[in-house]
């Protein structure tokens, strides 16, 4: 009885001449648990594989085989990863928030640019700071530290004041559903 690759719209055939290309077959996992992750892989409607069922090395990952031996083996725990699926049977994309608080959040806060400092030595000379080795430290001039702190400030009060619109607008969309009436905004 010939052998052919389980997965959706796979036609190869255990044979000479898809050995002599270099196609490897391997049977489902015995464990029921793995055998249950290679079914799902697959995507095939009412599909579950018996002790026959293979599926070809052209479904896996270069990284996923063995060949230290004579024969070609799947390391532990690998699943089928590459498969041709037709359009019903891929996954939908994950949806992406595209709120505008959403994208605001998203975005790094502004770098302020570091105003030359006073040295220490009381020499009169500017000189400018050096850049960090990390985006977390602090700067090392007073001056370009306040300016850093005064813009994380601001934002945080924007995004307070958003907070208190919204929560705003959430209480106005209660009263209007209960009796109609409409309270002005807290922020302008």
């Amino acid at each position: 009885m010939p052998d052919f690759c389980a997965a959706h719209a796979c036609s190869n055939e255990r044979n000479l001449q898809t050995r002599s290309r270099g196609i490897t077959f391997h049977k489902f996992p015995k464990s029921k648990e793995r055998r249950r992750q290679w079914e799902l892989a697959v995507r095939r409607n009412g599909f579950v594989a018996n002790d026959r069922s293979l599926l070809c090395s052209e479904h896996f990952r270069d990284e996923d085989f063995d060949r230290s031996g004579q024969t070609v083996r799947l390391r532990d725990g690998v699943l089928p990863q590459i498969f041709n699926f037709p359009a019903h049977l891929q996954k939908p994309p994950v949806a992406r928030r595209s709120t505008a608080t959403s994208r605001r959040a998203a975005e790094p806060l502004p770098e302020v640019p570091s105003p030359a400092c006073r040295t220490s030595g009381g020499e009169g000379k500017s000189q400018k700071r050096t850049s960090s080795d990390h985006l977390y430290a602090l700067p090392s001039c007073p001056v370009a530290l306040k300016a850093k702190f005064d813009a994380a400030m601001k934002a945080l009060w924007k995004l307070q004041c958003e907070k208190r619109n919204a929560l705003a607008r959430q209480r106005r969309a209660r009263k209007k559903t209960d009796n109609g009436e409409e309270p002005p905004s807290l922020c302008v």
